[in-house]
């Protein structure tokens, strides 16, 4: 471990570690600081932690200081009861119906993210000497995402896709990218998260903190004042301050903020793995284009009901994400001493850190053979019924699996149709062959752009 961020990123020890002990032993253990960490190597051992006995392991153990720093008391972080009753207030916000409201917006977006890509295209054919288009298109997915989770979470139009500069777009983007802290004061808040709220140890750096919730309070004002009602995140979480036990004003800043943070960067590092996988695979890049076009040509237009039939793009969505996910690790916390079946009298202790070793899992060649070939049809439906539950793990699974997925999901595929849609995407002579991963993230995103070759249709 004392090679990640260095040599290393956060994926490999593990890769190294499941691909040494799977099969010959159900977990492996180490020290992190004073906590014991295990990393599960057993399907079916993951399957009960995050599933048939969640209960006794359904906290994720991450540190928060809800008086100091509310915005990180959101419900990836939050523990408990606290997670649980946040959990159902916020479940019925990301049902198919209320994705259907919000889906406008996401389609309005997506066709001026299409203006600025092809505005980039030309700009950058005009300066070429060798006839390609070479664009950096990482950043401008990220500026597509930023303007969509800001309308749907925030209520604020945030004109990142006119200006890369925007307020919202340059505070989210220093603020994933500069730290508060350096490693050993991060150390120090995971084990010991009550001396460190005692010293109001904050995570966030106050600038964002501040920013965010001046935003959202803005937002909210605003829309208390002049009586607007609209089908988005803000406005379904307004609607619980009502309730007899209704969300307070830090409750919905943070619940906003972790839609930001689940959306912002997952989503458009996502979409740029997928098209620098479909700039190398053009069979698949094709497929894809062609099943766009039918679709398209039988609806006429772009509607919620369209996007739902793009079933082979979903799959080159789920490829991409088996390949890449971006978070290549998922944690649990042990409550109680827990016996592990099928062992001879081994204990998770409580307190106890489990780690699910998702991107190993995803590169198991016994699993999806030929690991490293970007192939969609792994996610066809014979093919995923033959799998195990456990094998495909990017939104997590059991009950504390991500609840904004299919947000997530339905944000990336319309970027992806859409830029398919208009555009063919090539490697370019600066594209990196192969990928390569910033190694400082915790999450797995790539170390520089990603530049690709982007020819009109």
């Amino acid at each position: 471990m004392d090679k990640v961020g260095k040599t290393q990123s956060l994926r490999d020890p593990f890769r190294e570690l499941y691909n040494t002990f799977k099969g010959k032993e159900k977990f492996g253990g180490f020290y992190v600081g004073m906590r014991q960490t295990a990393v599960l190597l057993d399907l079916d051992l993951i399957k009960l932690v995050m599933i048939k006995d969640f209960q006794n392991f359904a906290n994720r153990g991450n540190y928060y200081n809800e008086q100091d720093d509310p915005l990180m008391a959101h419900l990836f972080n939050l523990d408990g009861q606290k997670w649980r009753n946040m959990r159902t207030k916020l479940t019925p916000t990301f049902t198919s119906l209320k994705m259907h409201h919000m889906y406008p917006t996401i389609v309005e977006i997506g066709d001026r993210f299409i203006n600025l890509m092809n505005e980039e295209m030309l700009k950058a054919r005009a300066v070429s000497n060798n006839g390609e288009a070479a664009v950096e298109v990482k950043d401008l997915l990220a500026r597509f995402t930023t303007d969509v989770i800001g309308s749907c979470a925030f209520g604020l139009d945030c004109n990142s896709l006119k200006d890369p500069n925007a307020e919202f777009r340059s505070v989210s983007r220093r603020m994933l990218a500069q730290r508060r802290h350096g490693p050993i004061a991060m150390s120090f808040m995971g084990t010991y998260p009550n001396l460190a709220r005692k010293l109001h140890m904050k995570f966030l750096p106050d600038y964002a903190a501040e920013f965010y919730l001046r935003v959202i309070k803005e937002s909210i004002d605003h829309r208390d004042k002049n009586n607007i009602e609209r089908g988005d995140f803000l406005n379904l979480v307004m609607e619980m301050r009502e309730a007899v036990d209704g969300m307070t004003f830090n409750q919905i800043a943070a619940q906003c903020f972790v839609f930001l943070l689940a959306g912002f960067e997952t989503s458009s590092s996502t979409m740029g793995f997928a098209l620098y996988e479909l700039a190398l695979n053009q069979d698949v890049q094709e497929k894809a284009r062609q099943e766009v076009k039918e679709i398209l040509a039988k609806h006429g237009e772009f509607t919620y009901e369209a996007m739902k039939e793009l079933k082979y793009l979903q799959q080159v969505l789920y490829e991409t994400m088996r390949k890449w996910p971006i978070l290549p690790i998922l944690t649990r916390l042990t409550e109680k001493d827990y016996p592990v079946p099928g062992t001879n009298s081994q204990v998770f202790e409580a307190g106890t850190q489990l780690i699910i070793p998702a991107d190993a899992i995803h590169h198991d060649p016994e699993i999806y053979p030929d690991p490293e070939k970007f192939d969609p049809e792994r996610f066809s439906h014979d093919a995923v019924e033959k799998r195990h539950a456990m094998t495909w793990l990017p939104f997590g699974s059991g009950p504390r699996n991500c609840i904004g997925s299919r947000f997530g999901e339905m944000q990336s595929i319309v970027g992806l149709a859409l830029l398919l849609k208009k555009f063919k995407f090539l490697p370019a002579k600066e594209t990196p062959i192969p990928l390569q991963l910033n190694k400082k993230s915790f999450l797995l995103t790539s170390d520089s752009g990603i530049v690709l070759d982007v020819q009109s249709i």
